[in-house]
C-alpha cells in the first residue's frame, strides 16, 4: 500500500516540529525517503491535535524504524551497560517541554537498544530464548496501530474471534474437546497464576470449605519458579513430590502426598521444564490427581510447542485428560514479546473463578468469548494475533517443521557432545535442550568460558545446575540454527581446562 500513495509535494524527510532540535543521525538513504514519503502521504487526513500538534514527523520516524529493524541481521553480544553509564550519555529524557521526536528515536536507536541483548539471533542459545518469524514481528505493529480492547467480546470480537482460532488449533494439539477454551495472557507467570486460582476456587465450590491449614499444591522440585511464586500469591503450601532417577513426576511419587494430605487441590506437571526439556509422566500423573479429586495443569511454557510435532506427540500422552495448560508463543512458536495462551478443558470454572461483576460491567454479553473471564485481568491487548497473522500466511505444517528441525538440531548437537573427547553429555535430550558439562572446569572456568564468548558474540550459553553440579544448556527454540556452527563453537572453544 505505501509505495502506491505517494505525494510529491510532501518532504522526502519528515518535517521537524517546532523548535525541535535538528536531527543529528545520519541523512536517510533513497529507501527511508521514500517510506518517511509514503508514510507523511498516509498522514494526511489526520489533522494536528490542538494538545498533541504535528505528530506527523514522530509517527514516521517510529514506522520507518520499526520496518528496517524487521529486516535487519542479529548478533548474540552481550552489551548491557550499567545505568549509570546509561545516564551520562542518554541524559534526562522526559523534560517539561520534550526532547522531540529525532533526538528520542536517536538515543533508542544508538544507545539504549544496543544496550540489550538480541533474543532471536541463532546462536542465543542461553535461557530460553525467542525466534518470531518476520511476519509476527511486523504484525505486532499492526496490533498495536489498531488498539484493539481485548477484554470484552463488544469491543474486540473480530480480534478475540481471531485469536480463539489459534486457541482451537492448540486446543486440537491437546486433544480436548469442541468447548475447550482459553485466552492469551502476558506470559507464563500470569498464565499460572490464573489456572491455579481456577483450580483453587474450584476446589471451594467442589468441597464447600476451605480445608484446615488452608490449600496445597503439589508439584516436583524442577517445576518452574512462577509456581511457587502464583503459591505464595494465593496463600497456598507448596508439596515437593520427588522425582524419578530420570527427573520426571509420576503417579506413583505423586499418590502416597495426595492420600495423606487432603489438602492439595492442584497438581502441577511440566509439559517441558526450562532448565532440562523434561516431561513429566502426565498419564499416570492425571489418573491419581484425578482420583484424589485434585486439578491437573500442565506448565508446557516452553516444551508445550512440542506438541505440534508429531515425532514428540507421544512424549504428552495423558495430557489430554488434564484440566489447564500453558504455553508460551514467544518461547518456541515464533512469536513476539508477550504471549502466553492459557487454555482450560472446561472453562466453567475459570469463568467462575475470574469474571469480574461492576455496574459498568453488566450488560457485558455472558454469551460470547470475554477473555476477560478466564484469567487474573480485565484490560489486554489481543496479543494473540501476530501468532495468528504468522500461522494464517504460513500454515500449521510449516509450524510443525519448524519445532522438528529444532529437535533435531538438539539431537545432532547432543550426539556430536557425546562424541566428544574433552565435553560430557548429561542427559538424552527429550525436547530441544541440550545439558552437558566440560568435565575438570571449576565454576569459575564455565563462567569465564561463557562471559568470553558473550562478549566476542560468538555464542550466548549460560551455566546453570543439573542434579547438584554445574553444567551447560544449550537451548534450541530457533530454527535458523545451525548445528554445525554450535558444534564447531564447542570444538573450538572449550578445549582450555580454564576456560580461557
Amino acid at each position: 500500500m505505501l509505495d502506491v500513495i505517494q505525494d510529491p509535494a510532501q518532504p522526502l524527510t519528515p518535517s521537524p516540529a517546532p523548535d525541535a532540535p535538528a536531527p543529528q543521525s545520519t541523512a536517510p538513504t533513497a529507501e527511508d525517503s521514500a517510506f518517511s514519503r509514503a508514510a507523511d502521504a498516509l498522514q494526511r487526513h489526520r489533522e494536528p491535535s490542538e494538545v498533541w500538534g504535528d505528530e506527523r514527523e514522530a509517527v514516521s520516524l517510529a514506522l520507518r524504524w520499526a520496518a528496517a529493524h524487521t529486516t535487519v541481521a542479529t548478533d548474540p553480544k552481550t552489551t548491557a551497560r550499567s545505568a549509570e553509564e546509561l545516564q551520562a550519555e542518554v541524559g534526562a529524557t522526559i523534560t517539561e517541554d520534550g526532547i522531540g521526536a529525532a533526538r528520542a528515536m536517536e538515543l533508542f536507536d544508538e544507545v539504549l537498544l544496543p544496550a540489550t541483548r538480541s533474543s532471536e539471533d541463532p546462536m542465543n542459545l542461553a535461557y530460553i530464548p525467542a525466534a518470531p518469524t518476520r511476519a509476527a514481528v511486523a504484525f505486532d505493529t499492526v496490533v498495536s496501530a489498531a488498539n484493539v480492547f481485548g477484554g470484552i467480546w463488544e469491543n474486540g470480537a473480530g480480534a478475540i474471534f481471531a485469536e480463539n482460532q489459534v486457541l482451537r488449533w492448540l486446543a486440537d494439539l491437546l486433544g480436548w474437546p469442541a468447548d475447550a477454551a482459553g485466552v492469551f495472557v502476558s506470559g507464563g507467570t500470569q498464565g499460572n497464576l490464573s489456572a491455579l486460582a481456577t483450580a483453587r476456587d474450584h476446589a471451594l465450590r467442589e468441597r464447600g470449605r476451605r480445608p484446615g491449614g488452608g490449600w496445597a499444591l503439589a508439584c516436583a522440585s524442577t517445576a518452574h519458579s512462577s509456581v511457587a511464586s502464583a503459591a505464595r500469591l494465593l496463600d497456598m503450601d507448596v508439596v515437593t513430590v520427588p522425582v524419578d532417577d530420570r527427573g520426571h513426576l509420576t503417579g506413583a511419587a505423586l499418590e502416597p502426598l495426595l492420600a495423606e494430605d487432603p489438602r492439595i487441590c492442584a497438581v502441577v506437571a511440566s509439559g517441558g521444564t526450562t532448565n532440562a526439556g523434561i516431561v513429566d509422566d502426565l498419564a499416570s500423573v492425571v489418573e491419581v490427581a484425578h482420583r484424589h479429586g485434585a486439578w491437573v495443569h500442565v506448565d508446557g511454557a516452553y516444551g508445550g510447542a512440542a506438541l505440534a510435532s508429531p515425532s514428540a506427540r507421544e512424549r504428552f500422552a495423558g495430557i489430554e485428560q488434564a484440566d489447564s495448560f500453558i504455553v508460551d508463543p514467544h518461547k518456541w512458536l515464533f512469536a513476539p514479546y508477550d504471549c502466553c495462551a492459557l487454555l482450560y478443558r472446561d472453562a466453567r470454572p475459570a469463568a467462575a473463578a475470574h469474571s469480574q461483576h461492576a455496574a459498568y460491567l453488566d450488560s457485558i454479553d455472558r454469551g460470547e468469548s470475554n477473555p476477560s473471564d478466564l484469567a487474573a485481568h480485565l484490560s489486554r491487548r489481543t496479543r494473540g494475533l501476530p501468532l495468528w497473522y504468522s500461522l494464517a500466511t504460513h500454515g500449521t505444517a510449516a509450524y510443525a517443521a519448524a519445532v522438528d528441525r529444532c529437535l533435531d538440531s538438539a539431537r545432532t548437537v547432543a550426539e556430536a557432545i557425546r562424541a566428544s573427547e574433552h565435553l560430557e553429555l548429561l542427559m538424552e535430550p527429550e525436547l530441544s535442550v541440550v545439558v552437558f558439562r566440560r568435565p575438570g572446569w571449576t565454576p569459575a572456568a564455565y563462567r569465564r568460558w561463557s562471559q568470553r564468548l558473550a562478549k566476542d558474540g560468538t555464542m550466548l550459553c549460560v551455566p546453570t545446575a543439573f542434579r547438584g553440579e554445574i553444567a551447560l544448556r544449550l537451548a534450541f527454540v530457533n530454527p535458523a540454527t545451525d548445528p554445525r556452527a554450535v558444534i564447531a563453537v564447542l570444538e573450538e572453544t572449550m578445549r582450555e581446562a580454564d576456560g580461557s
